[in-house]
């Protein structure tokens, strides 16, 4: 497979620097073809402005998914841009790695989505009407290909569980991979998550590396999170709500929107 790692975090001598090694040695040990975009390292362009657009008019009004609509569809995006699309069309899977900073993605791979997910390429794809909303969520441009997080934290993993102070780390990464991969259509893996980082030593290092090699190595085999598709017949069409009667007993908020999900 071909594998392309968006990696964001700005010390290469860190533990996510070290976790990183270790998922490329492994991936091609395996035999796949590893790109990695190294996001501080490129000093990647992080906020979404004008400049964005160079087809857009000097005088004109500036908004974002219009201009990104219309240099999308005349191949007027920044070479940055147009090169991380590339690499996303050209991988079979995608591999966001960051630490978890004040329960979100570092900014930088924020503005990596927003200024590399335009509309026309990950969203404003497919038609709209009353019985079909757009290809997204299990659809789209990126459908057949499959994603997956690598996420360090501070906190211990009894703060990111059902009853953790943090709230549940699933709960967290939602918007992330449902909002963010699901989207576009990719199969979402569950993610790799390696709690305690600050306090792991060298003899802690290891097994935390032997679980990451495991994830690469059944990077083609590991069910996908089964988010339910969009337009596969449970929402109502165009409110996009989840017909009743279909979610688990007791499910609300997010594990509605997991097929099945009971925790």
């Amino acid at each position: 497979m071909k594998v392309l790692l968006v990696f964001a975090h700005p010390e290469p001598r860190s533990l996510n620097g070290a976790l990183r090694d270790v998922a490329v040695q492994e991936l091609k040990a395996q035999g796949h073809e590893v790109r990695v975009t190294d996001l501080y390292a490129d000093g990647w362009k992080s906020q979404v402005d004008r400049a964005d657009f160079p087809v857009l008019a000097p005088d004109a009004r500036f908004k974002p998914a219009a201009a990104s609509s219309e240099a999308f569809a005349a191949g007027g995006l920044t070479a940055d841009v147009r090169a991380e699309q590339e690499k996303l069309l050209w991988a079979d899977v995608l591999i966001l790695q960051f630490p978890l900073w004040w329960f979100a993605m570092p900014a930088i791979l924020k503005g990596w989505v927003d200024r590399v997910y335009a509309y026309g390429f990950a969203y404003g794809v497919g038609e709209h009407s009353d019985t079909r909303w757009g290809d997204r969520y299990g659809e789209g441009t990126l459908a057949g290909k499959r994603a997956m997080l690598i996420v360090t934290a501070g906190g211990w993993e009894e703060h990111y569980s059902a009853r953790g102070v943090n709230g549940p780390i699933d709960d967290l990464l939602f918007p992330i991979n449902h909002g963010i991969l699901y989207y576009p259509g990719y199969d979402v893996l569950p993610p790799f998550v390696a709690c305690r980082v600050d306090r792991l030593d060298g003899a802690g290092f290891e097994p935390v590396a032997e679980r990451l090699r495991e994830r690469m190595r059944t990077l083609a085999t590991t069910p996908p999170i089964p988010y339910r598709r969009q337009n596969g017949g449970d929402y109502l069409i165009p409110s996009m709500t989840l017909k009743p009667g279909l979610e688990p007993p007791g499910a609300t908020g997010f594990a509605l929107h997991v097929d099945g999900a009971d925790g």
